[in-house]
């Protein structure tokens, strides 16, 4: 009893934090580009139950502990972006644009080659310049209303110090409590869930400056860092086929509001690490997660109304605090490569700066100015031609198509 118990309620664990420590930055980021209540929460309901969906396949299928998200940096990069000139439908259709490459880089491994050759310290610096603005909300929800914002940042404080996996969602609990006991509460507000189909327009601007973006923060901070995690624990799964799954999945959520969904990168190693049982058990945990994500993605109606009562600057600090562990990892990959610390500076200051030129945002522009930086100083190369071309890759087994490795 205890083999399968074990393995379930790691699952569920996986599956609460997962939603509850990250669905303020979903429904914000789809909001900030121009979705409406309804649109919104229609695309928090199609991540979360893509996501579980697709890692019910994928564990039934390999028997592996594969865990399946949404991209909080991708909804990060939504929120820095802001408002279309082509309104939500242009948004859309960069959500397509992205499904697309997804599953267009399962089918062609050297497209993913391509994408994990852009240098880490480089793809650290564009995410931590995305992550940047929103992480700093927190200090202005204690400025603006210390009342509220406080004890939320407190009960996290204390959490991420002995608790660290419950911090995000109790600060979340604790906003929901101030929200309930201060606001006009949830009278008269449809707290069903909802689909609602967006026809998609393709705006050049908005494909090159929020899709493609997008699909490179998926790929690179979500898929192949997936993919190490389970290497980490002794999985080596084939990432064609999860590409292909995840990329069906973002394409089929797209046109009601799901912006992309990938491997689970942080909390993959709840359900793969040993707190998940025997590892020949540990599937049972992510399958698990995965119809846990597609209950709690039910309550995408109510979670939407919750935030809608909120102080816009109360919601921005409860995501800041989800995304702090994100810049911490962003910024040690970004000055990790001491030769290459002004490239990734370069990148990261003109992302943060969130200027856009040409109706493309800023994290184009950033990625697109760190790599001139780096060419621009690029010392002789010096022989290494036994080195792979990209650790993270390499480490994982995800490009060459090695055959599952039974686990440790």
């Amino acid at each position: 009893m205890g083999r399968v118990l074990q393995p379930v309620l790691a699952g569920v664990v996986t599956a609460v934090i997962g939603f509850g420590g990250a669905f303020p930055v979903v429904l914000s980021g789809l909001r900030a580009v121009g979705a409406d209540e309804h649109q919104a929460a229609s695309g928090l309901l199609v991540v979360s139950v893509a996501s579980g969906l697709v890692a019910i396949v994928l564990g039934l299928r390999t028997r592996m502990p594969i865990s399946i998200a949404w991209s909080t940096p991708g909804a990060a990069l939504l929120l820095s972006a802001g408002a279309q000139p082509g309104g939500f439908p242009a948004a859309v259709g960069a959500f397509l644009l992205c499904g697309v490459l997804i599953v267009v880089s399962g089918l062609v491994p050297a497209l993913a080659r391509l994408v994990a050759a852009i240098p880490a310290h480089l793809a650290g610096a564009m995410l931590a310049g995305v992550l940047l603005p929103l992480c700093i909300a927190p200090v202005h929800a204690v400025a603006e209303i210390p009342l509220l914002a406080a004890p939320v940042v407190i009960v996290w404080a204390v959490l991420a110090r002995f608790a660290r996996r419950w911090a995000v969602p109790a600060a979340l609990v604790v906003a929901v409590v101030l929200i309930a006991v201060t606001g006009p509460g949830l009278s008269g507000i449809d707290l069903a869930p909802v689909l609602v189909w967006t026809p998609p327009s393709f705006d050049v601007a908005t494909l090159v400056g929020v899709g493609l973006p997008l699909f490179l923060v998926t790929m690179a901070s979500q898929n192949v860092t997936g993919m190490a995690v389970l290497a980490q624990f002794g999985y080596r799964p084939k990432l064609g086929p999860i590409l292909g799954a995840t990329g069906v999945g973002t394409l089929l959520g797209a046109p009601f509001g799901g912006h992309a969904v990938n491997l689970a990168a942080i909390s993959a190693a709840l359900a793969a690490g040993p707190d998940a049982g025997p590892p020949e058990r540990r599937w049972i945990a992510s399958v698990t997660a995965g119809a846990g994500m597609i209950v709690l993605g039910l309550g995408a109606g109510a979670a939407t109304a919750v935030i809608l009562l909120s102080p816009p600057v109360l919601v921005s600090a409860v995501a800041g605090l989800a995304l702090l562990g994100a810049l911490t990892s962003s910024v040690a990959a970004a000055l990790a490569d001491e030769q290459g610390r002004e490239a990734a500076i370069v990148t990261f200051v003109v992302t943060a700066a969130g200027v856009g030129f040409l109706g493309i945002g800023g994290a184009f522009w950033g990625l697109l100015a760190g790599g001139a930086m780096a060419l621009l100083h690029r010392r002789r190369a010096r022989p290494d031609a036994d080195q792979p071309a990209s650790p993270r890759l390499a480490s994982s087994g995800a490009i060459s198509g090695s055959r599952p490795r039974k686990a440790r």
